[in-house]
């Protein structure tokens, strides 16, 4: 069990610091806005207190952090370029935690998709009632 917990713990820190790598990458003007956009909400949906499925929902509420926020910085690590990538690993590695970016954008994105969701809702309950 404690092997497995190591695992999953490095896995964890490689993934936070390729969030600050992609966070880097972000700022950088040579990144090409699709992969800065992308990035943007990458990382505003990974920092963001607010979750698409709430945690407290058993299972389902930890699956978006499981494979969401992954699968979403591997894409935007997809679309920047590689010798730009690798410099801003570099400034993650040497500087670690020190850049923590905002996340006000994801909860802005998160909210609202949660107030569409709870408004089409009433619209289906309000139609049937």
């Amino acid at each position: 069990m404690s092997a497995a917990f190591g695992r999953l713990r490095g896995w964890a820190r490689r993934t936070k610091a390729e969030v600050h790598a992609l966070y880097l990458a972000y700022r950088d003007p040579r990144t090409p806005l699709h992969a800065r956009l992308f990035a943007a909400l990458v990382m505003a949906y990974a920092l963001s207190p607010i979750d698409l499925i709430p945690d407290a929902i058993p299972v389902l509420g930890h699956l978006d952090d499981l494979l969401l926020v992954p699968l979403g910085v591997a894409l935007a690590v997809r679309m920047i370029p590689p010798h730009v990538l690798e410099e801003c690993r570099k400034k993650a590695r040497e500087n670690p935690g020190r850049v923590r970016p905002a996340a006000w954008g994801g909860v802005v994105v998160v909210a609202g998709l949660w107030l569409l969701l709870l408004g089409l809702a009433a619209l289906l309950l309000a139609r049937a009632l």
